[in-house]
C-alpha cells in the first residue's frame, strides 16, 4: 500500500493525474501496463498517468448492480462483453432471486450500451487479458465503482490489477485491496466527506472531453 495521510488539494485533476503518474513509476515503459480511466472523472486523470507512464489509454466502462433502495450497496457489475459479476454470499443476505437480479442488470445496461457508444467512438475496447491494468478515478468516496472495475477485469483475465487514484476516504481504500493486487492512492485525508473537497477545481467531465482524450492519445483528431 502506498501514500500517507495528507490533507493536500489538488489544483485540478491534470495535476492530480501528473502527481498519480509519478507515484506509479515503477510501470513505466512496459509494454504489458494499459491504463483505464473511470468515467467521466477519472479519464482526465488517467490520461496523464498513461502519458507518464507511455502505456495505451482507454475507458472502462461498467455500471454497478446496487441493491434496491440501497443503490451504494453493491450487489455485482456489468462490463462490456457480456460480462456479470455477482456477490454470491451478499445476494443471500439480502435475499434477491435471479429474476430481481435479471431487472436490475437490464436497467442498467441501457447505460452501459450509451456509455460505451458515446466514449469508444467506434473503437474496440483494449485488450486485458494477460495484461497488468491499472484502473484510475479521481478520487475513491465509497469505492463501489472502483470495485464493479476491478471485479470486471478480473473476469476478463487481466493478470494484475491496480487500483490507483489521488485521494481516497481511507476506509474505502482500505476495501480495494481484497479486490486488487495493488492499490496506490497518495492521499488518505484523516476526514474525507466528498472526492470534489481535495480539488480546487472539480468541474464536471463531460462526454465530448472523454472523447477528445481518448482520441488525443491514440494519436489522431476527431
Amino acid at each position: 500500500m502506498k501514500g500517507e495521510s495528507a490533507e493536500r488539494v489538488f489544483r485540478n485533476r491534470v495535476e492530480a493525474g501528473r502527481l498519480l503518474g509519478r507515484a506509479l513509476g515503477a510501470y513505466a515503459g512496459r509494454d504489458d501496463v494499459v491504463v483505464l480511466g473511470l468515467p467521466r472523472g477519472g479519464v482526465p486523470v488517467a490520461a496523464e498517468v498513461a502519458q507518464f507512464l507511455q502505456a495505451p489509454l482507454d475507458v472502462l466502462v461498467v455500471r454497478k448492480l446496487g441493491a434496491p433502495g440501497q443503490s451504494e450497496l453493491a450487489i455485482g457489475a456489468i462490463g462490456e462483453g457480456g460480462v456479470r459479476v455477482l456477490n454470491e454470499q451478499l445476494l443471500r443476505d439480502v435475499g434477491l432471486s435471479p429474476e430481481a437480479i435479471d431487472r436490475i442488470a437490464a436497467r442498467e445496461q441501457g447505460e452501459l450500451a450509451r456509455r460505451v457508444t458515446a466514449y469508444r467512438d467506434g473503437h474496440q475496447a483494449l485488450e486485458v487479458g494477460g495484461k497488468t491494468v491499472i484502473v484510475v478515478d479521481d478520487g475513491v468516496a465509497t469505492g463501489a465503482t472502483m470495485r464493479a472495475g476491478l471485479q470486471t477485469l478480473r473476469a476478463l483475465g487481466a493478470a494484475r490489477i491496480i487500483a490507483a487514484a489521488p485521494v481516497g476516504a481511507a476506509d474505502s481504500v482500505a476495501s480495494l485491496e481484497e479486490a486488487a493486487d495493488d492499490v496506490v492512492v497518495l492521499e488518505k485525508p484523516s476526514w474525507f466527506s466528498a472526492v470534489g473537497q481535495w480539488y480546487e477545481d472539480f468541474g464536471q467531465t463531460t462526454d465530448d472531453e472523454v472523447r477528445t482524450l481518448l482520441a488525443r492519445h491514440r494519436g489522431r483528431s476527431l
